[in-house]
């Protein structure tokens, strides 16, 4: 008399002791065919000890016989059975949870480790997994917290008799399908679920972690740009359609530069970088073209290319100024600027003058 018992880490197969224990044997097998222990939580796991399961409350203190659907709650325990008398020696071993008062319900737990004498006059044998010693391996193995309980969520997630020695009860009504998990199950729960990996390097190779490493250290980079102030935002990404060109000759002006980059597409701007006081050329540059596409063009085609007796560097630009529009400051002077309407560009001259107590006069000329 056996049952196919799987669980969300592999299967087991117990042989039960019908004649020894028949009632049991008949207690389990009644409960597995009402799909009781479907979705049931190994709620204490305990290396080398036991593996306690059969709780539908998953707190250890819940679960009833299959006789309380047979005669009330009344019986919802039922006297354990003593003789013969059955030690624990082996792994495997199946025993229902004496409750306390030589009473027991729907709870069982599997020995994960041997000669456990100390538990023979306090729980009742009734069975012994013959088949799915590598699962037994994988309970022993789970972490848990100081209450034993596995910091993975593991469950009973399907019975199957495979022989049952004993008639069914008319009054028994067997369900057709297995209960459907609850909210608490899937959403309220603080253990690592089913489709979750315990490590997430599993299964990688050398390289990916060693990408992975990288694109860590590259997001931290940025934080830390974020926080000194030199990134506006750790996500911000450089213009795709900006070339960062250098090695240039000091004689290379800006429109030289765009003459030669126009063929891939339109530029909206090239500027060769200049000292500040010689405004002598620094001998690199950047190109903003209208749109990606023409960026990649002359990125392949013009890297390394002869310009001025220099062979230049050609590279995408990594630099995020371009993402800013600044705003001009406003000082004593004149601030010009262009307006665009219908095509026609009409000039308009602000005059901002700073008066002493902070106030501020402005007056406008207008182009007719």
């Amino acid at each position: 008399m056996a049952v196919l018992v799987e669980t969300t880490l592999g299967d087991l197969v117990i042989d039960l002791f019908v004649k020894e224990r028949p009632k049991c044997c008949l207690n389990f097998l009644k409960l597995c065919k009402m799909k009781y222990y479907n979705l049931c939580q190994f709620h204490s796991i305990e290396q080398n000890y036991v593996a306690q399961t059969g709780d539908p409350t998953g707190t250890g203190r819940g679960g009833e016989s299959i006789f309380a659907s047979l005669y009330g709650d009344q019986a919802r325990f039922f006297e354990k059975e003593d003789l013969p008398k059955m030690k624990h020696t082996r792994i495997g071993i199946v025993s229902f949870v004496n409750n306390g008062d030589n009473m027991l319900g729907s709870q069982f737990y599997i020995t994960l480790g041997e000669n456990l004498d100390y538990l023979d006059e306090q729980h009742t044998i009734f069975g012994q997994v013959t088949e799915g010693l590598e699962t037994i391996e994988r309970l022993n193995e789970q972490l848990t917290d100081p209450n034993n309980k596995p910091f993975k969520d593991i469950r009973i997630s399907h019975t199957i008799v495979l022989d049952d020695p004993f008639d069914d009860d008319k009054r028994l009504k067997y369900p057709s399908r297995s209960p459907s998990p609850t909210y608490e199950m899937l959403v309220k729960t603080d253990q690592i679920a089913l489709d979750e990996k315990e490590n997430e390097d599993e299964g990688k190779t050398a390289e990916e972690l060693a990408e992975e490493m990288k694109l860590r250290e590259m997001a931290e980079q940025a934080q830390i740009l974020e926080m000194v102030g030199d990134l506006k935002d750790a996500d911000e990404v450089p213009p795709e359609n900006v070339l960062f060109v250098c090695k240039l000759n000091p004689v290379t002006t800006d429109e030289d530069l765009e003459i030669i980059f126009s063929r891939f597409g339109k530029i909206n701007n090239c500027e060769i970088i200049r000292d500040r006081r010689t405004n002598d050329s620094l001998q690199y540059a950047f190109i903003e073209f209208d749109n990606a596409k023409s960026c990649e063009q002359a990125f392949f085609k013009m890297d390394n290319v002869l310009i001025d007796d220099r062979r230049i560097h050609v590279d995408f630009s990594q630099s995020v100024s371009q993402n800013y529009k600044y705003k001009p400051k406003a000082k004593n002077g004149v601030v010009k600027k262009e307006i665009r309407t219908k095509g026609f560009a009409i000039s308009e001259t602000t005059t901002i003058t700073f008066a002493e107590k902070g106030t501020t006069r402005i007056t406008e000329k207008k182009a007719s």
